[in-house]
């Protein structure tokens, strides 16, 4: 490896093309304002460096990026790249990652609009995340310890295991297909509308009108907490251990809670059967 140290970077893709460089305290910054700093290059390391420029790695393969800062001014860092390891590292632009493949992030701080896009096989954990639009059209997505605040997030996302997390987002797992959520806080409003083979797990769930228009959809042992108006046009088959203030015309399958407000049937083809498995707590 070619070992850069201590050196700054401002100038019109700076190490274009380069292949085995480790960077060490290094900064992108400047006044030349040059973008595209590390386009099109392979086996790339960076520890300690600074970011505050656009669009550094594009076109990028096998990256191991560690406690390093991405700015608010370094837009768009890693698009289209893949093989890609990033630790301990804060990734606060806009759509920092996008079109990649083979992700492994662990202690990251990301905030950052646009995040995920198309993004293929990903692994993060023990990370946190702010930013709308997390991980749209996403798959293989493998999370642990992942905290998250924004709306919108992992919409039409498929083939993925969420374990230990904590999600406090608003119409979230839409259209998502072949998800399991284990062990997990999800809160916001509108949860998982229009999915296909989603499973939540001993997880809690909070907030209105959540798990409408589903296809396969499954909740074991789970929390339900300030829901109203749930599983409306869902097949379903859940077994809930708190009190639900309302369901709403399940289309088919079986709901065993222990306590519910109100079962409202005014859809004919609403054929879901609700089991109250003890007297009812809520009056």
């Amino acid at each position: 490896m070619n070992i850069i140290d201590h050196k700054d970077f401002d100038v019109e893709r700076a190490l274009y093309g380069s292949d085995g460089v480790a960077l060490k305290h290094c900064r992108f910054d400047g006044p030349a304002d040059g973008e595209s700093a590390l386009k099109e290059c392979k086996n790339i390391e960076a520890e300690n460096c600074l970011f505050n420029l656009r669009y550094p790695f594009w076109h990028d393969e096998h990256l191991k990026i560690a406690s390093s800062e991405m700015t608010e001014l370094c837009r768009a860092a890693l698009w289209y790249s893949s093989d890609i390891e990033i630790e301990d590292t804060k990734l606060h632009g806009i759509k920092a990652l996008r079109e990649c493949s083979e992700v492994t992030m662990r202690g990251c701080d990301v905030v950052s609009p646009e995040f995920g896009w198309s993004v293929h096989n990903i692994k993060m954990e023990d990370s946190s995340v702010e930013g709308e639009y997390f991980m749209m059209r996403s798959d293989h997505l493998d999370f642990h310890n992942v905290s998250l605040k924004g709306k919108y997030s992992f919409q039409y996302i498929f083939d993925s295991v969420f374990e230990g997390c904590e999600f406090d987002t608003k119409d979230a797992f839409w259209h998502a297909k072949n998800v399991i959520v284990r062990d997990s806080v999800v809160k916001g409003e509108y949860l998982a509308w229009y999915c296909e083979n989603v499973t939540f797990e001993h997880c809690k769930i909070i907030g209105t009108q959540p798990l409408c228009y589903c296809k396969g959809l499954k909740l074991v042992d789970c929390e339900m907490i300030d829901t109203d108006l749930c599983f409306e046009k869902s097949e379903v088959e859940a077994s809930i251990k708190t009190k639900v203030e309302s369901i709403k015309n399940p289309l088919s399958g079986h709901i065993y809670v222990p306590c519910v407000g109100e079962i409202i049937r005014d859809d004919d083809q609403s054929e879901g059967k609700v089991i109250v498995q003890k007297k009812c707590c809520c009056a």
